[in-house]
């Protein structure tokens, strides 16, 4: 059994809230770039140009990349190894988001009651999916989430004779009546499968993975790639303002799911994709 004190979670919390929001991966800087590459759009580049000098701008100058900085998500796996000693696990969590908001002079963006909306005035709580898995060691990601692209989602209980173009249809319209809200050139995250609560679940989950990646079930990485290709085509573009690159990656991510239904979920996030894990 191996113990992790909780304020070596709480310390590694507060760094990653910062970091995640004032720098991006560098899969995803690559991808960006890559993109401006590609693009035959003049205005659709010059956009594209904006967006790396503002990622070089947060990085140096040390402020955010977005001045929604998010609501907190995090994914945690516990190793069934590990004993969390001097605390409790949440309330670090939370207490790191706390610390990491306020001295990281991030935005506060999370009321107390969805109806009320008093605002907490720390960002917390933050939304945790915790897992057990094995091993000894405890795994964090962090994705803060705005909501001009979470707004935009989308989850649709489809039948199962809709099949996969049904499901295909699903992500494209959710990309089409995005548009500019979402903060193009978007990167889509896809649940397929499981139950109404874990398909959307699923679709977040997605978006923690680096662009460029793929499912390692070889049909849904092809339906990655048809997908990416077929929003492309869209022709909303950067900002919304027409262009070759409407999304930088669509990752799905699938589940068992009942004989009757057909769960589907596409999570909307924009050109940042802000996400970062570490292991302790």
């Amino acid at each position: 059994m191996r113990e992790i004190d909780v304020n070596k979670i709480t310390m590694a919390v507060k760094d990653m809230c910062i970091s995640a929001n004032l720098e991006l991966s560098e899969e995803m800087k690559n991808a960006i770039a890559g993109a401006y590459e590609k693009e035959s759009a003049p205005l659709a580049k010059q956009i594209l140009g904006q967006l790396q000098e503002n990622m070089d701008i947060a990085k140096e100058d040390r402020i955010p990349i977005c001045q929604d900085t998010g609501m907190a998500v995090f994914f945690v796996e516990i190793g069934q190894d590990v004993h969390i000693s001097g605390g409790d696990l949440t309330e670090a969590i939370n207490e790191g988001v706390r610390q990491g908001y306020t001295e990281g002079y991030l935005r506060k963006s999370v009321v107390s009651d969805p109806l009320i909306r008093e605002n907490t005035k720390d960002n917390t709580p933050a939304i945790i999916h915790y897992e057990i898995v094995s091993g000894d060691s405890l795994k964090i990601t962090i994705t803060p989430k705005g909501f001009g692209s979470e707004n935009m989602s989308v989850l649709k209980m489809l039948k199962p004779a809709d099949g996969i173009e049904g499901v295909k249809q699903v992500v494209i319209d959710a990309a089409k009546n995005a548009g500019p809200n979402a903060c193009p050139p978007f990167v889509i995250g896809v649940g397929i499968g499981g139950d109404f609560e874990l398909v959307a679940k699923l679709a977040k989950k997605a978006l923690t993975r680096e662009p460029g990646s793929h499912n390692p079930i070889t049909y849904i990485a092809d339906l990655e790639k048809e997908l990416l290709e077929s929003i492309n085509k869209l022709d909303i573009g950067p900002a919304g303002l027409g262009g070759d690159t409407t999304a930088l990656a669509v990752n799905i991510e699938t589940y068992a799911t009942h004989i009757a239904g057909l769960p589907v979920a596409v999570n909307m996030c924009c050109h940042v994709d802000r996400h970062k894990t570490v292991i302790l």
